[in-house]
């Protein structure tokens, strides 16, 4: 019998899959092994490889978001009966994309009866009509009738790339139909007509974006901690003149362009090995004490945010972390990133210091109990010794989740953290 594909869990917080676009037709032949669609994750845009051998049967889903273990497609011998298998799995997936069965395509008996209409006018009830459930709520959102759309599916079937082209293009409003000037006094001239107001664009002046699947994930998962670990945050400010210093010196004799960014990861890696408590995580019923220092690194992609993890970042020299942090953030931007490479972290560093953001707090990111929000490094007078003098200053802010870390081992750790900055040679040995 034929092979019933699935949506596979491609990574451990994903609940669901968005089939961004098929490379393989029905009706094409392919091979265990070889990639046959393209789907997007809560974390990245991976390639779905078939597997097992035979003939693309039936596509189930042409795009748009599918439940973990829903079906997809089929893949069998040329011939054979799909819905069979399909019948056979017990499977009706209910995703967005999913087929109606043939039998719901043919005409009721009182609907062959009724006369004719004309081939121009669309159907007036859109459950009659081909289109998915996703193109029908997204026409219902946007206010759109959904009959008045064409179509591009199989068998003129209305799917999510249609509405979104209607709601590109709405159809310009119908012009008002002059009123009817009021009969005029004699006594009394009739006032000047009134100009009505003309605006060439729609009715609706907005747009909705259909959620990601990343979104949605950063939405659950973030909530989550917001409001299930209780926050709070220690902020510090730090005299980064001598790692200027260092830096400048750094670019001088290594072929690695080391950031400041860069500097803070081997800091919060040094200081972390200092007090483990910061390097833990709540399990609920334990507290887990992480012997291995693995830093999450927040990256900002279009859709949102992911967050790469540089493994054992203590043990590692700056130019390491420096070619580390560049090729992973490169391949966030990519939507590259394999799930292995987003999984382990111990502590997260977010950093909007290249955007001119002078502090700011973060949510943490779980499993951690703690993530440190780095903010620019900003040139203010200081007072050193006795005298004012301008210092290049930078103000973190560690977020705390007050189940697994106290007040006072937070303010340690960025004691620490500020120590090792303004005396960052210690990094070096």
């Amino acid at each position: 019998m034929a092979e019933v594909i699935r949506m596979p869990r491609m990574s451990d917080t994903m609940e669901e899959g968005n089939i961004v676009g098929w490379l393989k037709e029905e009706g094409e032949v392919i091979e265990a092994g070889e990639t046959i669609a393209e789907v997007e994750t809560d974390k990245a845009t991976m390639e779905l490889d078939s597997f097992v051998d035979g003939v693309l049967l039936h596509i189930a889903v042409k795009e748009g978001p599918v439940p973990i273990d829903g079906v997809i497609a089929v893949v069998g011998e040329k011939g054979e009966d799909w819905q069979a298998a399909i019948a056979a799995a017990g499977s009706s997936n209910g995703s967005a994309e999913a087929e109606a069965p043939a039998t719901e395509e043919a005409p009721k008996p009182a609907e062959t009866a009724a006369p004719a209409a004309t081939p121009s006018a669309p159907a007036s009830d859109d459950k009659r009509l081909k289109a998915s459930p996703l193109a029908k709520s997204m026409a219902k959102e946007a206010g759109i009738d959904i009959s008045t759309i064409q179509g591009s599916g199989d068998q003129g079937r209305i799917v999510k790339k249609d509405v979104e082209a209607a709601m590109a293009n709405p159809p310009a409003a119908p012009a008002p139909a002059p009123a009817a000037a009021p009969a005029a006094k004699e006594e009394k001239a009739a006032p000047p007509p009134v100009v009505p107001f003309s605006f060439g664009g729609g009715e609706a002046n907005y747009e909705d974006t259909p959620i990601s699947q990343m979104r949605k994930t950063i939405a659950r998962r973030l909530g989550e901690s917001k409001f299930t670990a209780p926050h709070f945050y220690l902020t510090i400010d730090i005299n980064m003149d001598k790692a200027v210093a260092l830096r400048k010196r750094l670019k001088e004799v290594s072929p690695a362009k080391v950031s400041f960014n860069d500097l803070v990861i081997k800091a919060a890696a040094a200081a972390l090995r200092e007090h483990p408590a910061i390097n833990s995580s709540w399990l609920g019923d334990a507290i887990r004490a992480n012997h291995d220092i693995h830093i999450g690194v927040a990256v900002a992609v279009p859709d949102g945010l992911l967050v790469p993890v540089i493994r054992y970042a203590n043990m590692k020299t700056l130019s390491q972390i420096n070619s580390e942090v560049r090729h992973l953030a490169g391949k966030a931007k990519d939507k590259k990133l394999q799930p292995a490479e987003m999984q382990g972290n111990t502590f997260t560093i977010s950093n909007l210091g290249m955007f001119g953001i002078e502090e700011f707090t973060a949510i943490i990111n779980p499993p951690d109990s703690c993530i440190l929000a780095v903010g620019t490094i900003v040139q203010k007078p200081i007072v050193k010794d006795g005298q004012i003098v301008v210092g290049n200053m930078m103000k973190v802010t560690l977020s705390c989740d007050h189940r697994v870390v106290d007040g006072a081992t937070g303010a340690q750790f960025l004691q620490t953290f500020q120590e090792i900055l303004e005396d960052p040679i210690r990094l070096l040995v």
